[in-house]
Formats: C-alpha cells, sequence, structure tokens
C-alpha cells in the first residue's frame, strides 16, 4: 500500500449511542486487522481508545480517540467518538474532518436518543454513513425491528445487505446478499460457504426486496435491472457506493463485535461504500475575502485544519487533518487565525496514546503535529505564501455552570493555569470570573462534562478542587416589546464630543436576534447603522431580570439623528447598547431555562415510582411503554431539576434503572425560578 495514494485511504468515524457497543466495535477492528493482538474489553478496562484512565473507571469513552489499520490494500484512520450528550462537542468536531462513518446500533434497542443526535450532527456535515446492527446475539434482538426503527426515527432509505444466521445466543453468522454467500464464524475462525437450505427462499426474497429498491434509486441498476430482470454483484457494489456518497441509501450490516462476528464484512463494506479523500468535495476557504476551492491533492498548496489539542507528559500535541498540500518535518506554517508562523517539529501517526514519528503529512491524512504554540481548536494551518481560512467546527454553548477554587491557599495559580489548559483543549467549557463574587467559574454541556473535567485537573496536576453547586445557564426573552424608545448619547469632557440619537422598536421574534434598519432620508448614516446593530448585539449578554444572556430579540432602527462634528461609530455603537438596554428594561421579559429530553428505562414495577418522581422534577412525560418486564419513560424535564438525579434513580430501582439525555432547548421558567 502507498502510503500517498489517496484512492486507498478511509477517514471515518464510529457514531452511537452510549453503551452500543461502538468502543467494542473498534477494538475488533484493530484486532481483526492485526492491529493489536489482543481483544480489549471495555469491561475490563484493558481497550486501545478508551485509555484515558477516567475513561476505564467509568466505562465510557469520554474523548475522541484516533487509530489507524490496515485492510485489503487500504489504510483506514478511524475515530472512535463518545456516545454520551455531554461529550457531543467531540463529535461534533470529529465529524468536521471526517469523510464518511459506521453508525452503531444496538439490536434490542434500535435507535436511542443520542443516536439521532450523532445522525443530525452527521446529517450537517453531509458526512456519507453505513449502519452497523450490533448486539445480534443478546435476548431479544432483532434486526428487522432495528431497521424499522431506523426508518421511522431517522428517515434514511435503509438498504439491508445481510440475513442473520441464528437468532440471540445461537447468532452464528450472516448471509452476504450482495455476493449471495454464508459467513459464519467459530471462534475466530471466519468460513464463507453456500446459503444454507433453510434459509434460502428467504435469502432470495430479501435480495430480491434489495435489488429492486436499489433499482428504483440509481439509474444505471435500473437500466440493468430492466434488462436482465435482476443485477450482478458488480452494479449492485457500485449502485451502493453511490447511493452512500449522496445519502440516498443507508446501507445496513450486523454482527455481534463482542462475539467478533460481523466485522470482516463491516470492513469490507467501509472500503467498498465510504468515499475516500478523493472522492468527497474540495474543501472550501475563503482568500482575501473570496471563497476558494482546495482540493485533497498532495501537489496543491499546505491547508489543514485543527480539530483537536491535547496536553501530554512530552508537550502540547495539535491534531490536524489536512486537506490539500503537503506537510514536512521541519517546515514553517500559518496560523491564520492568530497570525503567526510556527515550525512543525514533529509529525506523528497517532494510534491512541501511542505514537509514531514520520516525515511527512499528505493530503487526506489525519496526524498530530507538535510546535505549534498559539493553534487553538477551529484554526487553520496553511502555506505562508498561500494562506486560507477554512471553517471551524461550531462549538456549543454551555448550558451549566460551577464555581471551582482551591482549598490550598497556595494553589490558586497553578489551579488558573491548569484550567486555562483545559480551555484551550476542549472549546465547549468556558472559564471566566463572577464580577460580583470574583469566583472562578467552569461552564460546561452537563454535569458530567464538568465532573470529568474538574477530575482531569485533580489527576493530572495533583490539586485538591472545591466545586460549588451547578448552576444551570438561563436565558431571557421579551414577552412584549416597546415601541419608539428614544435614546440620546451625549458626552464631553474637554475634547472631542460624542453624540448619537437613535429611536428603537424592541418586539419578540422566533430566532435568536434580528436587526433591521427602516431609517430613510439618511438620517443615519449606513456605517452608523451598523455600528448600532453591534452595540445592540453588546446588550444582548445581560438581560435585566438576572443578567442573563437576552435571545427571541427583533430591534428595528426607525430613526435617529447625528452631530456634524461630534457623531462616529463609537458614540453610535455606545447608543445602541445603551438604548437597548434601557427598551429591555421597559419590556416585558420572561425567563427562560434549559430543558432536555430524558429517557428512563427501568423494571416495569418501578414504572409508578419514575413517573411521580419526573412529575416532582416539573417533568412532562410524553410517552411511557412497557415491554419484556421493562419500562421506558420518555419525558422533558429542566435541566437544574436532574442534577444528582442519577443516584436518586439507582437508589429508587435497587441499581436497575438508567436514564439518558439529550438537549431539548429552553422553555419558560415559572414564577418561582424567576422570583429565586
Amino acid at each position: 500500500m502507498r502510503a500517498n495514494s489517496l484512492a486507498v485511504v478511509r477517514n471515518l468515524g464510529i457514531l452511537a449511542h452510549v453503551d452500543a457497543g461502538k468502543t467494542t466495535v473498534t477494538e475488533r477492528v484493530l484486532y481483526v486487522t492485526g492491529t493489536t493482538y489482543k481483544r480489549g474489553e471495555v469491561h475490563d478496562g484493558t481497550t486501545v481508545t478508551d485509555f484515558d484512565s477516567q475513561e476505564r473507571d467509568r466505562g465510557i469513552t469520554i474523548f475522541a480517540a484516533a487509530v489507524s489499520c490496515a485492510w485489503d490494500g487500504h489504510r483506514v484512520n478511524l475515530i472512535d467518538t463518545p456516545g454520551h450528550v455531554d461529550f457531543a462537542d467531540e463529535v461534533e468536531r470529529s465529524l468536521r474532518v471526517l469523510d464518511g462513518a459506521v453508525a452503531v446500533f444496538d439490536a434490542v434497542a434500535g435507535v436511542e436518543p443520542q443516536s439521532e443526535s450523532v445522525w443530525r450532527q452527521a446529517d450537517r456535515h453531509g458526512v456519507p454513513r453505513i449502519a452497523f446492527v450490533n448486539k445480534l446475539d443478546r435476548v431479544g434482538a432483532d434486526l428487522d425491528t432495528a431497521v424499522d426503527s431506523i426508518r421511522r426515527r431517522l428517515h434514511p432509505v435503509p438498504l439491508v445487505v445481510q440475513l442473520p444466521i441464528g437468532r440471540e445466543d445461537e447468532f452464528a453468522g450472516v448471509v452476504d446478499l450482495v455476493e449471495f454467500r454464508a459467513l459464519v464464524w467459530t471462534d475466530d475462525s471466519l468460513q464463507e460457504g453456500p446459503v444454507p437450505e433453510g434459509l434460502l427462499d428467504e435469502a432470495h426474497r430479501r435480495r430480491s426486496r434489495l435489488v429492486e429498491a436499489v433499482s428504483e434509486l440509481h439509474s444505471a441498476a435500473l437500466d440493468e435491472f430492466c434488462a436482465e430482470g435482476t443485477l450482478s454483484a458488480q452494479t449492485l457494489r457500485a449502485a451502493l457506493r453511490d447511493l452512500t456518497a449522496n445519502g440516498d441509501g443507508l446501507v445496513v450490516l450486523c454482527g455481534s463485535a463482542y462475539r467478533n462476528r460481523g466485522i470482516e464484512p463491516l470492513l469490507d463494506a467501509v472500503v467498498a461504500y465510504l468515499p475516500s479523500p478523493l472522492d468527497v468535495p474540495p474543501v472550501r476557504g475563503i482568500v482575501d475575502g473570496v471563497e476558494q476551492e482546495r482540493s485533497a491533492d498532495p501537489s496543491a498548496p499546505f491547508a489543514a485544519l485543527v480539530f483537536k489539542i491535547e496536553a501530554t507528559a512530552t508537550g502540547r500535541l495539535t491534531y490536524l487533518r489536512v486537506y490539500s498540500g503537503t506537510l514536512r518535518k521541519g517546515e514553517e506554517v500559518r496560523d491564520v487565525g492568530a497570525r503567526r508562523t510556527e515550525r512543525i517539529a514533529r509529525i506523528l501517526r497517532v494510534q491512541a496514546d501511542r505514537r509514531s514519528e514520520v516525515d511527512i503529512a499528505v493530503a487526506g491524512d489525519i496526524v498530530a503535529v507538535a510546535g505549534p504554540k498559539s493553534a487553538r481548536v477551529g484554526a487553520t494551518l496553511c502555506l505562508p505564501s498561500a494562506p486560507v481560512l477554512l471553517e471551524p467546527p461550531v462549538t456549543a454553548d454551555p448550558v451549566v455552570s460551577v464555581a471551582v477554587e482551591s482549598r490550598r491557599s497556595g494553589d490558586g495559580g497553578k489551579l488558573t493555569a491548569a484550567l486555562a489548559g483545559l480551555v484551550e483543549e476542549d472549546p465547549s467549557l468556558v472559564l471566566r470570573t463572577d464580577p460580583e463574587t470574583g469566583q472562578t467559574v467552569l461552564s460546561g454541556l452537563g454535569e458530567l462534562h464538568l465532573e470529568v473535567a474538574v477530575e482531569k485537573v485533580r489527576r493530572n496536576r495533583g490539586l485538591e478542587i472545591a466545586v460549588g453547586r451547578p448552576q444551570v445557564a438561563y436565558r431571557e426573552t421579551v414577552v412584549r416589546g416597546v415601541a419608539g424608545l428614544r435614546y440620546r448619547h451625549v458626552k464631553q469632557d474637554g475634547g472631542a464630543g460624542q453624540f448619537a440619537h437613535v429611536v428603537l422598536d424592541v418586539e419578540p421574534c422566533a430566532g435568536d436576534f434580528v436587526f433591521e434598519s427602516t431609517v430613510v432620508g439618511g438620517a443615519v448614516p449606513r456605517e452608523y447603522v451598523r455600528a448600532v446593530e453591534a452595540g445592540c448585539r453588546d446588550a444582548l449578554s445581560e438581560g435585566p431580570l438576572g443578567g442573563h444572556p437576552v435571545t427571541g430579540l427583533r430591534v428595528v432602527l426607525t430613526d435617529g439623528a447625528i452631530h456634524v462634528k461630534d457623531s462616529s461609530e463609537m458614540a453610535f455603537r455606545a447608543a445602541g447598547r445603551f438604548g437597548l438596554r434601557e427598551a429591555l428594561r421597559g419590556s416585558t421579559m420572561q425567563l427562560l431555562e434549559p430543558v432536555v429530553e430524558i429517557v428512563v428505562t427501568v423494571p416495569d414495577d418501578a414504572l409508578g415510582t419514575v413517573l411521580g418522581d419526573v412529575a416532582a422534577r416539573r417533568g412532562k412525560v410524553a410517552a411511557s411503554v412497557v415491554r419484556a418486564a421493562t419500562a421506558v419513560v420518555t419525558a422533558t424535564v429542566p435541566l437544574a431539576e436532574l442534577f444528582g438525579y442519577a443516584n436518586r434513580l439507582r437508589s429508587r430501582t435497587q441499581g436497575r434503572g438508567t436514564f439518558t439525555t439529550r438537549p431539548a432547548g429552553y422553555a419558560p421558567a415559572p414564577a418561582t425560578v424567576t422570583a429565586g
């Protein structure tokens, strides 16, 4: 395999709901490809990708980990992503630099809440996917039921290319409907043979169903189907690859990663159906204000996107996806955002927590580099002679905050430095100082997110940290606004004066913030209108109810006046800021609180207890289903009411209850919360 042959490179991620088995899938991929010689197990804490001590203690993936392996002459760069909603930003940053993904689903549970979340993230980035229905050896596992939930809840067109051989604990292999052959596993041995007699009729029916579905979606396949009445394996594979690339169909495979069944055909599908860097559209960037494309060409000017920062014992590592050109060790690169030029000291091929040094990285590579000091997540590194700015990944707004302080008086500076490094690694964490109390406040995406962050500082830096009770991130919105609010900003301090006069209408709207101007006759020049908008955006940071950010607001500049000498952009920005603050004080405001969708799974005899507890937490039950002695409750609950819920649920169900959450936006808070 040639290292610089882009056609044989696959950059993909493993996406799933927590506990669907994606880390086990990753471990089996490494084992089957010969990258590791022992199967890592999550429950034993021996996995390659979950190498962090917290990941092994908690039994979940927290940090996205990159590994590389070879299969059938192809190099597969794989990122194992977290499944817990609190670490969705890790998934977002990974998807930004991937060309394809494998979505893993539990054969019993089907599509779960975080499955939907990561699916929508992949939709936003246009990442082609194939599906792997895992855990077919479990009691109650059913491929058809899982596929039906994928169809109903995620809305793709599932194209099932395998038929299971055996059910539940007798699951032994699959029928490959494309090649029409049986694949059976005995221990670690894979045997290929004819389709079993007892499954022959069902296999023919399912292959016919697959051929018809593909022919309806693919014009070339339809031509062959009309002429021949069926499709050859070659045509079927080519059509499935096209449908995967454009998102018109979803190839579905199945297996049991824990029992090492289904991994080889999954790797074959990755190679056959997911795109190489040559197959995806060129990345778009900004050059001197003009949008340009950079193609996956090793001879083109170098351009790469930073998607992860990691502090290690040997120094700072910057993870890159190289989109174009070639990067060489010792070369100087330009950090466009920071406007700095830095030297690449080392280029590393990453294997989770193990790294091997290489001399070059080419378009399509995912590598780590040592040397850059200023680069942040989302930064563009490029040739100084050919600058370009690539679009960074979107960072989610934090919803939960805690106050942190050192228990030892002399460790304040160390704690501040440690937290700053933490925020540099994870941009979904926000660090600030409360202006009233002087406390250091750390904000993140959830209670577990902050718990993991604080524990990381404790373990890595040996600091004793006191943590305050979590606080949620409220918002404020306008229920009824004001019209014709006049504000004059006049300032005379001995030098050049400041004068700005604005007239504002304020009203609620569906989006976050909308600014418009209906000024006529040049009463407020265009450059001053932009300054008024900037001032209004400044005012959104603190609302009148409790100093929370303001959302759902429409501001219209209807009139104004200028002074020939004393008016300036600075004066009109100040007028916009103070004028909107005054308008908000005169408006009817509403406090909004973050809410989450919670899915609670408990034994059926605990259903009444769970429903009562959800109601006591101001939750609204959307669905309650009982099947196979298990109750599943779906509800919407204010985030503030869920602190400590995990311990409460365990104690009320003798440790048998579990729950998952995902953000569900903001909702009006009751008067009791407003008063508090």
